[in-house]
């Protein structure tokens, strides 16, 4: 099955001494770089984490590991997983596996030292390349051609490798939005595998919500996933993950819209991308099914409730208003959103515009809430009692915002007087 291997330069990060100190724990052919790193190399992106995979048992290489200084943490002894920590990094080091048994949400696994077996139950063929520490580059599946190529291709049979774990469903979509080469009319994929998905899609519904949120939000992350969305609509797979109906014409529209303006300076957000698909009324399911975070949850519900527009013509007065009630980060990600929704409907901003819209987005990041200059006691001190003070005190802010904060304590102390008793 294992072409002959080609020698790449060993990259800065197989060069570091942390990463050589672990390698260095090994017999010579016995451990190798796998998965994201080595994908990463190949395509000459950042690397995030360094895994290694050794035909050795984990109480082998815990023993290596501790003779040579290294820190070791049983990590998934289960799954034969232990991490080593070498210069403060962490690096996960399991021993290669099979598959004995798999039921679409865990597998139970034997031991094996075998590369290709370990290799062939991998999900798509660019990770299921390896990298030994001298260089050499294991490619049992074309791997290396499929990601060059922006190919995001199943080890194997499809159907095989999606019955065996429902949730390389998702991991499919979400490899074809960050690798996938997209073509003049989005995502190309592969024919075979998306059948395959489009056949499977109902089993997702026997994931945890956990790990479909994580594979969604991952998804959105991608620097523009909008041909992937729309693809995972049409096939009807989108609704299987989201519990919301399937975006339309006009919400992809808007995700596409919102990664231009994201592009111009505010950055990605996946909740925010989420936001834009989900229809008014569903954000507590979504967020109930993907088990988001309560901040996050309630965060998703603000920006799908539907409320009063806002955009750089809002007075002085309204924006104030709106930055006391909701916050600046809430007031931006709605100004974010509203800009994006301009050019989805085709209202395209001159230079001017562009301008006007940064501008408010700056105000709202900027934004700290400044102190109403009296307070309770001087509420107090003029006779009022009980729900009588937070009421004179609403009605004094509502006047002082009106004012934008300019009248000072004294100003405020008359006013509030007069509020007491008119």
């Amino acid at each position: 099955m294992s072409a002959a291997a080609r020698r790449l330069p060993p990259p800065p990060w197989m060069l570091a001494a942390e990463t050589q100190a672990v390698a260095g724990a090994f017999p010579p052919g016995a451990v190798r770089f796998v998965g994201g790193c080595v994908r990463d190399t190949v395509l000459g992106r950042p690397i995030g984490d360094i895994d290694l995979a050794t035909p050795l048992r984990p109480d082998d290489v815990t023993t290596r590991l501790e003779a040579a200084g290294i820190k070791v943490v049983p990590t998934g002894l289960k799954h034969g997983t232990v991490t080593a920590v070498s210069g403060g990094r962490p690096f996960e080091i399991t021993t290669l596996r099979v598959d004995v048994s798999t039921d679409g949400r865990r597998a139970v696994v034997a031991f094996t030292d075998d590369w290709d077996r370990d290799a062939a139950r991998r999900d798509f063929t660019m990770n299921a390349l390896s990298l030994e520490p001298d260089g050499r580059l294991h490619d049992p599946f074309g791997g290396e051609a499929d990601a060059l190529a922006g190919r995001v291709r199943f080890v194997g049979d499809a159907d095989q490798r999606i019955v065996e774990d429902y949730l390389r469903l998702l991991r499919y979509f979400r490899f074809l939005a960050h690798y996938g080469r997209n073509g003049a009319d989005g995502a190309q994929p592969d024919a075979g595998a998306l059948a395959a998905c489009r056949r499977h899609a109902p089993q997702l519904d026997r994931l945890s919500g956990e790990r479909i949120g994580t594979e969604v939000l991952r998804l959105l992350a991608a620097p523009d996933p909008t041909a992937v969305v729309r693809l995972m609509a049409q096939e009807e797979i989108w609704t299987h993950a989201v519990p919301a109906r399937a975006p339309g014409a006009s919400a992809v529209e808007r995700l596409r819209a919102l990664v231009t303006v994201e592009g111009v300076g505010t950055g990605a957000d996946p909740l925010r991308r989420l936001a834009v698909l989900v229809p008014p009324g569903a954000a507590s399911a979504v967020a109930d099914r993907l088990r988001l975070s309560r901040a996050d949850a309630a965060r998703l519900e603000a920006l799908v409730r539907e409320v009063e527009p806002i955009d750089p013509d809002l007075s002085e007065v309204a924006l104030l208003r709106r930055l006391h009630a909701e916050g600046g980060p809430l007031v931006r990600d709605r100004a974010i959103l509203a800009w994006a929704a301009s050019l989805a409907e085709g209202r395209l901003p001159d230079r001017r515009s562009a301008e006007d819209w940064r501008a408010l987005l700056a105000r709202a990041a900027a934004w700290v809430e400044p102190r109403l200059p009296v307070g309770g006691d001087d509420a107090r001190s003029l006779g009022l009692k009980g729900p009588a003070i937070g009421q004179a005190l609403s009605a004094l802010r509502e006047w002082w915002i009106g004012e934008r904060h300019v009248p000072d304590r004294d100003a405020c102390l008359a006013k509030l007087r007069a509020i007491a008793r008119p």
